[in-house]
């Protein structure tokens, strides 16, 4: 009998910390590209000839160009990270894929699922993203994008950060119960460079019943 490999395989939270990580080097590197682009005190779009139609002189057209291309491959490449990221936390956290208490049949209807809080808002930051979808301190969290209660296995909220990485710049669809007993849908759209720190800027905990 022949020797038994180990196994190599990557479980799916580690496939998606692997996704982060490479999506946090795409960024790194599109920084890095920017920063090329400033140097030269050019965009995307700065023309790169003079008046007549000679390469410029007061820049470096060359590294300018190769710059923008690279831009153009790692925005490319993001892009398809992020849909890949979104198909991995979906496989991860779908609520399908954890242990549901069962339902008596005198609940309200499959189509119409009851959700409870799974977390509660302990601050917003002023002017950030969070802020500028109507989220509110006590506010309690019923449904984040696909996530629910469900789609957490423990008190943990780490699932909730990585689907808030992935989502970066795209519009999240986000349940939040705000007394009294008031349900309310909020839409946010993560991101950075609004001012402070963070994609949604506010301070989100993991909600216990009292």
């Amino acid at each position: 009998m022949g020797m038994m490999l180990p196994s190599t395989r990557e479980s799916p939270t580690d496939h998606i910390r692997s996704l982060m990580a490479r999506k946090e080097n795409i960024e790194a590197e599109l920084e890095a590209q920017a920063s090329i682009l400033k140097a030269n005190s050019c965009t995307m779009q700065t023309p790169l000839v003079d008046a007549d139609g000679f390469p410029r002189a007061d820049i470096d057209v060359w590294q300018v160009r190769h710059a923008r291309v690279r831009i153009i491959e790692l925005r490319n490449d993001l892009s398809a990270l992020m849909d890949t990221m979104m198909t991995a936390l979906q496989g991860v956290y779908a609520p399908a894929n954890h242990d549901e208490p069962p339902v008596e049949e005198t609940t309200t209807p499959a189509d119409n699922p009851v959700l409870h809080p799974f977390a509660k808002v302990n601050g917003v930051a002023p002017g950030s993203p969070a802020a500028a979808a109507g989220l509110m301190r006590e506010d309690l969290i019923l449904s984040f994008g696909s996530l629910t209660k469900s789609s957490f296995s423990s008190t943990s909220l780490q699932p909730l950060a990585e689907f808030v990485a992935a989502r970066e710049n795209r519009e999240i669809a986000v349940q939040v119960l705000r007394a009294p007993e008031q349900t309310i849908t909020l839409t946010f759209t993560p991101r950075t460079g609004w001012g402070g720190r963070g994609l949604l800027g506010c301070h989100i905990v993991p909600y216990v019943p009292s």
